[in-house]
């Protein structure tokens, strides 16, 4: 007979261990150590399928076109709509708008199809009230308030919609498996079987989940691997600004972004919030640069803001809010060894405006030249846009769609750009630190905008100054 082992797993990263403990040995994950049960030399016998195996060429791809949500936004950010039978995570903080956005594109869906909502965090005159608030009131539009699993597939299968929004995926329990509602084992029994159940009936669904304090998803990580789209729901809770963001997307693009207002009377889409991220004033500031960030497909002028103050501490303070602390310490640390700037003694305060994320390297130039400003106490020149991403050895190095971020830019109404050297080689421009119009190509700027290319950082303090 072939020997048996029973083994312990880690639900999180696969850390396995003979008993159990209650963290991970790996992660340090609490509470996702979990049986792995028998493993022997079992052989799977054949068995029924669902469907022959056909050529690919024959395989009917109109069944997996996606469908308009009828919210632009939130169709943007899922490659055109949703996809029968996809099923959709959203994730976000308490009290952001989640259950506001789904139930806006429930009752746009329901116009032409039957929606169900099943509520498991609030009553169903609860979402009524709110229903009447945003004008989210249809006929094809069922509601639900359930927290037990075997509930929920009856709702199913007595209203059979074609859209199912499940708020949240934490508070349905199921009988079948142990645990209080929102715990390891009965996240990943209640989502299985919502994968089962809307993969064999053709059904969209959302799920509705939670996010731990540190910000990522509540629940076990095969959680995100069971569905087929993760979302993010961002935003500042004293701001009606508000972003979705594709984590994961099997039907479509992965970069996208969509931007939101959220107020009283609902949310709405905003197709156009190149404004929304940078500053009006009336003269230059100390201490602010602007650069042009990619979402996807959508170019967005984003404000980067420093303050340097100088402090007795030993230890000065590095706080950044919507930038990525680890490039920030990067464009500080050139700072202080190629430009010889005197930042160890002060705290310095690098943000973005509006309360926009961006991961971009395109960002790095900006920052460097926001810092540099508030330092020296000196405003950058009015009308100026600054992209690049900055190298330990101080170089500038060109980053992608530099032509698409400078129309944007000039239709804006800035007069001047700083790029990388070699960013517009295709447009004509020969050496590097050349002041030059930008020739009529393919894309079109404003007359007498203004590119200035700079190989390193000197070169670029050189031209702003």
């Amino acid at each position: 007979m072939a020997k048996t082992a029973t083994g312990y797993r880690c639900t999180e990263c696969g850390w396995r261990t003979l008993k159990w403990v209650g963290r991970c040995g790996e992660c340090q994950a609490w509470g996702t150590v979990d049986e792995e049960g028998a493993r022997g030399a079992n052989v799977v016998q054949a068995g029924a399928t669902t469907a022959p195996a056909v050529p690919i060429n024959q395989v009917k791809a109109e069944v997996a076109v996606a469908r308009s949500t009828g919210v632009g936004e939130l169709d943007r950010v899922l490659g055109g709509g949703v996809v029968p039978g996809a099923v959709m995570l959203l994730a976000g903080e308490p009290g952001i708008g989640k259950s506001t956005l789904l139930l806006e594109a429930a009752a746009s869906i329901a116009r032409r199809a039957t929606v169900l909502y099943i509520t498991g965090e609030e009553s169903a005159a609860q979402v009524r009230l709110r229903a009447d608030r945003i004008g989210a009131l249809r006929d094809n539009l069922y509601l639900a308030a359930e927290t037990e699993l075997s509930a929920l597939v009856a709702h199913v299968e007595k209203v059979q919609p074609r859209f199912l929004v499940v708020d949240s995926v934490q508070t349905i329990g199921s009988a079948q498996a142990t645990g209080v509602p929102g715990g390891v084992t009965q996240v990943r029994e209640v989502a299985a079987n919502l994968v089962r159940l809307a993969k064999e009936r053709n059904m969209a669904t959302v799920l509705v989940g939670h996010v731990t304090k540190e910000g990522s998803i509540a629940g076990p990580r095969t959680l995100e691997h069971l569905v087929d789209v993760v979302l993010n729901f961002e935003g500042d809770r004293h701001s009606r600004l508000r972003l979705v963001r594709a984590v994961k997307n099997r039907f479509g693009p992965t970069d996208e972004v969509g931007c939101f207002d959220l107020h009283e009377r609902g949310i709405e889409g905003i197709s156009d919030p190149t404004g929304l991220f940078v500053s009006q004033r009336s003269k230059p500031v100390p201490g602010t640069c602007v650069t042009v960030t990619v979402e996807g497909t959508r170019p967005l002028p984003a404000e980067v803001q420093a303050l340097v103050a100088r402090t007795e501490a030993q230890q000065p303070r590095r706080t950044t809010s919507g930038l990525d602390s680890y490039r920030v310490q990067l464009v500080l640390a050139v700072l202080e060894r190629r430009l010889n700037a005197k930042l160890g003694g002060c705290d310095v305060f690098t943000a973005t405006v509006g309360g926009l994320k961006i991961a971009d390297p395109a960002v790095d130039l900006s920052v460097m030249l926001a810092v540099a400003s508030a330092a020296g106490d000196k405003p950058l020149p009015a009308g100026l846009v600054a992209l690049g991403e900055v190298g330990l050895a101080g170089e500038l190095r060109p980053v992608k769609d530099v032509r698409r971020r400078l129309t944007e830019a000039a239709r804006l109404g800035f007069t001047r750009a700083l790029v990388p050297a070699g960013s517009l080689e295709e447009a004509g421009n020969k050496r590097a630190g050349q002041r030059a119009l930008v020739p009529v190509g393919p894309v079109s700027f404003a007359p007498g905008f203004e590119v200035v290319q700079a190989e390193n950082v000197w070169d670029a303090l050189t031209h702003v100054t």
